[in-house]
């Protein structure tokens, strides 16, 4: 059955952007988020003062909040509701793959659907609405979700029936994320060392075998530019490096590139707490300023 209400729970840099996208094309959106709500409303949204109220007033309830322990807590409290509305919960967050199952146990039990579908595509494309969908639950319900999907989605793909499918291709994506600008960091710092123009290099390996999101997107907005607002920090990567690097390791499978990554970032965010993540090119010039022909 199609949806008629929604509900979003967590109103950040990108749950918010993703609740206005849906209430500009005129959905019913009821939001909440336990910093302010009034405060972080979208437009046109309609503000619960809890989160029994928003789904009470709700078909299907999207969440969108910073880790898997504060998930698992919206699921705890959403089961022991005595008056609930909502059936299908779609969690837009990054989680980790036991915490994405866990949850959907929670919400089994208490007669609701799991949606375990983390989003990739960062704050700006919350903002622009193009977001990729990684859709890991019933085909179906994606189906009689697509036209509110859509409002902030370019990329919705089906990649599982399970939860925690989803979580595992997001973290992946971002540990390969994360891989790149720690790899074109260095790259970067050793042309430079060489006496060669940032700005050229990346024009040269744009159109070369060396390309990545670092080089297209990061480095020539972000990087070149002087203002680091990629807005998402690397606290996150960091969190989402180390999901993909401990189930990789708990799974069998190769895991040494990850261990180096994840030492990186570890560093990176350590050194540079709350940085937005782009920063990691000034944690890694720090550990050895090269100077133009040296």
């Amino acid at each position: 059955m199609t949806p008629v209400t929604f509900g979003f729970i967590g109103l950040g840099q990108m749950g918010g952007p993703m609740a206005a996208n849906i209430a500009t094309k005129g959905f019913d959106l009821t939001v909440f988020d336990v910093a302010g709500t009034a405060a972080l409303a979208p437009e046109g949204t309609k503000i619960a003062d809890s989160l029994g109220a928003a789904a009470s007033a709700a078909d299907s309830l999207f969440l969108s909040v910073p880790d898997g322990n504060i998930s698992l807590a919206i699921l705890r409290d959403l089961a022991d509701l005595s008056e609930r509305r909502v059936k299908t919960v779609i969690d837009l967050s990054t989680v980790g793959p036991q915490m994405a199952r866990d949850a959907a146990e929670i919400a089994s039990s208490a007669g609701m659907t799991y949606i375990d579908s983390p989003v990739s595509g960062g704050q700006a494309g919350a903002r622009a609405g193009t977001v990729t969908l990684m859709w890991a639950g019933p085909a179906s319900l994606m189906e009689s979700h697509r036209d509110v999907l859509s409002t902030f989605c370019k990329n919705l793909f089906h990649v599982g029936d399970e939860a925690g499918q989803g979580q595992s291709l997001k973290v992946l994506n971002n540990f390969l994320s994360g891989t790149a600008m720690a790899a074109t960091s260095e790259a970067i710092q050793y042309g430079l060392s060489q006496g060669l123009d940032m700005k050229t290099m990346l024009d040269v390996i744009n159109v070369s075998t060396g390309q990545n999101t670092a080089t297209r997107d990061k480095f020539p907005d972000r990087i070149l530019t002087g203002t680091y607002d990629a807005g998402f920090t690397s606290a996150l990567i960091n969190k989402d490096i180390k999901l993909f690097l401990a189930n990789a390791q708990a799974f069998g499978t190769p895991s040494r590139v990850g261990e180096m990554i994840s030492d990186i970032w570890d560093g990176c965010d350590t050194t540079l707490p709350g940085s937005d993540f782009t920063r990691i090119y000034q944690y890694i010039q720090s550990l050895g300023e090269p100077e133009p022909g040296e």
